[in-house]
Parts: C-alpha cells; sequence; structure tokens
C-alpha cells in the first residue's frame, strides 16, 4: 500500500466525489479515479459504493479510515519536522486570515516581507474557513478566536477596536433608536459577532435589510447608503465614502491571534515573516 494511494483514498472519503478530490489534491480527475481503483485491488476490497450523489464509504471503507488517518499524520509530521529545519530563506509560505485581514491589514506587511525575502512566494487564502495547520492547508493563521489545540503556537498580537459607520451624506441616526435607518449586518450561521449583537442593540428600531460574512461587501453596501454598519476600524477608516459616528458607548473590542505548528517554529521564512508582523505592530502602536 503506497502512502499516495491513501492520501487519495482519505481526499476521495472527505469529498465525496473523484471531482473534490483532484481539487483538494490539485491532481487530474482521471488519476484520481486509477489510483482509488489501484488502491481497491491492492487491497481486495471494494472502499466505496458508487451512488447517484457520489461516493459513500463501504463497511470496508469505514473500517480504515482511521487507520488511514494515522498514516497521514505521520506522513504530514515528517513533512513539518523537515519543514521547520529549513534556515533558506525561499520557498512557499502560505497564510491564512479572515477576508479583511488580508485586506486591509496584510499588504503593508507583505509589502516589506517581499522586498526583504524576495525568494519567497507567498499565498493569501482569506474566507471564514479554518484552515488546519497540522495538515499544512497554512503555515501561519490569524483568527479572531484563541487556537484550541496544543500543537499551535500562538500569540495575542492586538486589540481589535470597532466604529460604527454610516455613508458620508447621510444624517447621524438616534442611539438607542434608530427608527427610519436601516442596519447592515453579519452572518451568524457561524458563531456569535458580539460587535453585531451590540449594533442591533444600540439601534433597536432600526431595520436590518442586508448581511453578509464579508466585511469588506459590508463596507461598500454602507458606503452605497444602504445601511449602517459595523466594522473593524482598520477597516472603515480606510473605505472612502463612509464616516465613522461619535456615540456614547462604542462596540466590544475583539483580540487578534496568530498561531503556526510547533514543528514549523524553526522554519527560517516562518520566523521572518513573524518578525516583520512584529515590527509593523510596534511601529503601530509607538
Amino acid at each position: 500500500m503506497e502512502w499516495s494511494d491513501v492520501r487519495i483514498f482519505l481526499a476521495v472519503a472527505r469529498a465525496g466525489t473523484l471531482g473534490g478530490a483532484a481539487r483538494s489534491l490539485q491532481i487530474s480527475h482521471p488519476t484520481v479515479g486509477r489510483r482509488l481503483r489501484a488502491l481497491e485491488q491492492a487491497l481486495g476490497h471494494t472502499l466505496f459504493q458508487r451512488t447517484a450523489d457520489g461516493l459513500v464509504l463501504t463497511e470496508e471503507g469505514h473500517g480504515i479510515v482511521a487507520l488511514a488517518e494515522q498514516m497521514e499524520e505521520g506522513a504530514l509530521a515528517v513533512e513539518r519536522r523537515l519543514a521547520g529545519q529549513e534556515q533558506t530563506l525561499k520557498g512557499s509560505l502560505r497564510i491564512s486570515s479572515a477576508d479583511w485581514f488580508g485586506a486591509y491589514v496584510l499588504p503593508p506587511i507583505l509589502a516589506d516581507f517581499s522586498k526583504a525575502y524576495p525568494n519567497v512566494d507567498v499565498e493569501v487564502l482569506t474566507g471564514t474557513r479554518l484552515f488546519n495547520l497540522a495538515q499544512r492547508e497554512a503555515d501561519v493563521a490569524f483568527r479572531i478566536v484563541p487556537f484550541n489545540t496544543a500543537d499551535v503556537v500562538q500569540r495575542r498580537l492586538f486589540r481589535l477596536d470597532y466604529g460604527i459607520y454610516i455613508a458620508e451624506e447621510a444624517d447621524d441616526p438616534a442611539y438607542g433608536d434608530g427608527t427610519g435607518f436601516r442596519l447592515i449586518t453579519h452572518d451568524t450561521s457561524t458563531g456569535h459577532f458580539p460587535d453585531i449583537a451590540w449594533l442591533l442593540e444600540s439601534f433597536p428600531n432600526a431595520r436590518p435589510v442586508l448581511r453578509s460574512n464579508n466585511r469588506n461587501v459590508q463596507g461598500r453596501m454602507c458606503r452605497e447608503g444602504i445601511g449602517i454598519a459595523v466594522l473593524p476600524r482598520v477597516v472603515g477608516n480606510q473605505i472612502p465614502g463612509i464616516r465613522r459616528l461619535d456615540l456614547p458607548a462604542t462596540p466590544p473590542a475583539r483580540d487578534i491571534w496568530m498561531g503556526y505548528h510547533r514543528d514549523l517554529r524553526r522554519l527560517g521564512r516562518l520566523r521572518a515573516f513573524i518578525s516583520t508582523v512584529s515590527n509593523h505592530l510596534v511601529n503601530a502602536t509607538a
């Protein structure tokens, strides 16, 4: 049994389709199908049942998932350990963050980093998905909540302040009321957002009319006059056409965390990037 075939088996099990597995592994659809058939032939068992909705694990397939994941963790541990011992400042660095962080916080940091280390190729992955650091889906991640796994080295970077924004030409809403105004809110299906709860409580008579899981979208819609939005100040202060309201109270702040797998703590390009981040934070708070 080859590890590359086991890797394909796990990708198919997680995606449920050959196409989904191919995209996650960045290989061709026929290659996935061919290697999966080879694995089934080598084992002498059918691992997936073909259905109209995709591929479903058979009883035999279910029986080896845990073992395959153990093989995966061992292979990934080897990769991380070897990567963590690399001292050359070249190669790739994959960064994961929320969309607004990637658009409004990272650019000046990455500009300096790229000038200082031109042989490092940077990939920035943004969105609501939490990438798995143990599986090398990302080398370093920035999040608004602490990391909850013991193998992640994490650091609290800074306190994130929020503000209430409205289109420049709009009138000021009455704090504690909001009658006649509309609200732009956040998709809360992925968790609780204290700033959104504060917005709804502070303008109880305003009508929520638009919801988005993207802070940049919220800011642009606010600029178009659609409604009041609560945004990280680092975002709202950089969007032209909107202004921050001066209110008797402010939305609750949150912490920004940076984390990376402990096996990568000696990776030269990661250490250089962390140093660049630290320098920017020192200058920003000086």
